[in-house]
Formats: C-alpha cells, sequence, structure tokens
C-alpha cells in the first residue's frame, strides 16, 4: 500500500519524507486555508518535497474554467496530479485531462457508483471518503470493497485511494481489502508505528543492556 500523506503543512511533510515513508501527498482548498499560506506558493514547495503525486484540487465547478485552473496547476511542478470533484463536470475535466496523459485523482467520492464512472473517466485515482461515510450512518470500508470488487471484474488500472482517514484501523482495514493508497493526515501515519508491547521490549532491552555496563561505540 502507498501512504500519502494528506496535509497542507510543509514541515510535517518534510519530517515523514524524510524517514522514506511518503509516497505523495493530497492537498484540498480546506487544508491549505488552515495554513494560512497562499495556494499556489503551498502547492509548488509541497511539488518540491516529494517524488510522488501531489494532488493539487481544482476550486472552479465549470468545465472550461476547472480545465484553465488545471494548467495553471500543473506548471507548479511535473509531478502535480489534478484533483476534480465528483460531478459531471469534474468526470468531463478528468477525462480532457487523461487523454492528455495527466494524472488525475477524483475526489468526494461516496458510492460505487460513481467510482465507476471516475474509471471510465481516465481517473489515475479514486478517492473514497472513509470517514465522513462513516460519520453519516453508511459503512466506508464496505464502499471500499465493491469498488475494488468491480474495478478488478473490468481491470480498470485507477488505484483506489482510501481517503477520510480517522485512525490506524481504517489503515489496517483498507489495506486488507486491497485498497491501493491511504492518504493520511501525519498525525495517523505516525501512530501505525506505535504499540504498547514495543514500547514494553525497548525498556526492558534498554534496562538489560545498561546492566551489561557495555556500549557499542
Amino acid at each position: 500500500m502507498k501512504f500519502f500523506v494528506d496535509t497542507a503543512e510543509t514541515a510535517d511533510i518534510r519530517e515523514l519524507a524524510e524517514l522514506g515513508l511518503v509516497d505523495g501527498v493530497t492537498t484540498n482548498p480546506s487544508l491549505i486555508a488552515k495554513s494560512g499560506r497562499n495556494f499556489l506558493e503551498v502547492i509548488e514547495e509541497i511539488a518540491d518535497l516529494v517524488d510522488g503525486p501531489v494532488s493539487a484540487e481544482v476550486v472552479a465547478l465549470d468545465h472550461e474554467t476547472m480545465l484553465k485552473e488545471a494548467d495553471k496547476l500543473l506548471t507548479l511542478g511535473s509531478n502535480i496530479a489534478i484533483k476534480v470533484p465528483l460531478t459531471l463536470d469534474g468526470l468531463k475535466t478528468c477525462r480532457a485531462l487523461a487523454d492528455r496523459g495527466v494524472a488525475v485523482n477524483v475526489t468526494l467520492c461516496f458510492s460505487a457508483n460513481q467510482a465507476l464512472l471516475a474509471a471510465k473517466a481516465g481517473a489515475a485515482f479514486i478517492s473514497p471518503f472513509i470517514g465522513r461515510h462513516d460519520d453519516v450512518g453508511f459503512d466506508g470500508m464496505a464502499l471500499i470493497a465493491d469498488i475494488r470488487m468491480i474495478y478488478d471484474n473490468y481491470d480498470f488500472e485507477t488505484e483506489i485511494l482510501a481517503a477520510s482517514i480517522r485512525h490506524p484501523i481504517h489503515v489496517l482495514e483498507a489495506a486488507k481489502i486491497g485498497a491501493d493508497v491511504s492518504t493520511l493526515p501525519p498525525k495517523v501515519l505516525k501512530q501505525l508505528a506505535n504499540h504498547p508491547l514495543t514500547d514494553k521490549g525497548i525498556d526492558a532491552f534498554t534496562a538489560d543492556w545498561e546492566s551489561t555496563g557495555q556500549s557499542i561505540l
């Protein structure tokens, strides 16, 4: 499974990229608004920090303006992927960009039928929102499973990008189902390494080593 960082905080991206755990980055207007910085500057800086795809989202709702915004965003880095909403205009834009060889991330997916349309439109990534789906009484993991089955049935190359991840169990379940990517807040990505028995084992090893009075260096 690939890990994308879901944030616009460049310091967090830099820290995680240095660990070798980051395969890409996803952003959206809300995340960049929280950063308080210029939208285009943030996208360009992020594109310099990672080698993998950086999803930069258009904000227009009509096809023609989406294309114009996409062309602007594509100048910010060779690894920019354009993120569009799962609307008819968004799907039209996805097809137009995909036909030009541009990677497109279709976002705000909440049904398997929507995911089917995105794959037909040539999306590189589909972003089903697990947490938000759960919030309104649906099963986010069932959505991932349905999309996985449909894509496998027809050999679609669109990658399933599990989004709106709230905790490590979301990552585990998405990986078991076969999602290609998880996009994680930095905090959740770090939590994947935590386990109380790991901490307990380190404490025991450290105490035993110190009792020997030895040093490796």
